[in-house]
């Protein structure tokens, strides 16, 4: 299944997320950068399927899953980790890995080795693999794909570097 994380600091998020889900009705339309619940009620009321944030918070993830979604909760540092687990976040994205290296995830999934951790910011070619490798449950890439396509050919070059991550994940 396809799925479109809209973030809070989208102009107009709100309605982005609203015309995703009328437009895309086989994709799982979510709402990332959720700081505070005053950004996930609103979230919730344009129809997001499921939350992103960049931090930890019990309050987004009590409103969330009083809603019936899931929430992928930033966290960077074992204290973090911890309070995502205690909060009963679904996915505990680690924020930036990138910046962090692979070394660190995989430190970080030793004590914390049952929680499901996926690799945030700064996932390129060069490391999604060992990410995995590493145990994470997936990977987010964002950077090699925020482009304005204008031409085929540059429609071409994004399809293939698509399939070269592709290629890349745990088969």
């Amino acid at each position: 299944m396809h799925s479109l994380e809209i973030t809070s600091n989208t102009p107009g998020f709100e309605q982005e997320i609203a015309k995703a889900r009328a437009a895309h009705k086989n994709a799982l339309i979510g709402a990332g950068t959720i700081i505070n619940t005053t950004l996930a009620q609103q979230a919730i009321d344009a129809g997001a399927q499921f939350i992103v944030t960049p931090n930890t918070n019990k309050s987004v993830v009590e409103l969330a899953h009083q809603h019936g979604l899931p929430v992928l909760m930033g966290a960077l540092t074992p204290t973090d980790v911890a309070n995502a687990i205690e909060y009963n976040a679904d996915i505990i994205k680690v924020f930036p890995a990138g910046s962090m290296g692979v070394g660190y995830f995989k430190a970080l999934t030793g004590p914390f080795s049952e929680a499901q951790l996926m690799p945030v910011g700064g996932v390129n070619l060069d490391n999604i693999s060992q990410g995995f490798e590493a145990g994470a449950c997936g990977a987010a890439v964002s950077g090699d794909f925020c482009k304005v396509l204008n031409t085929e050919q540059e429609r071409s070059v994004l399809t293939k570097l698509v399939k070269k991550y592709i290629s890349e994940l745990p088969k």
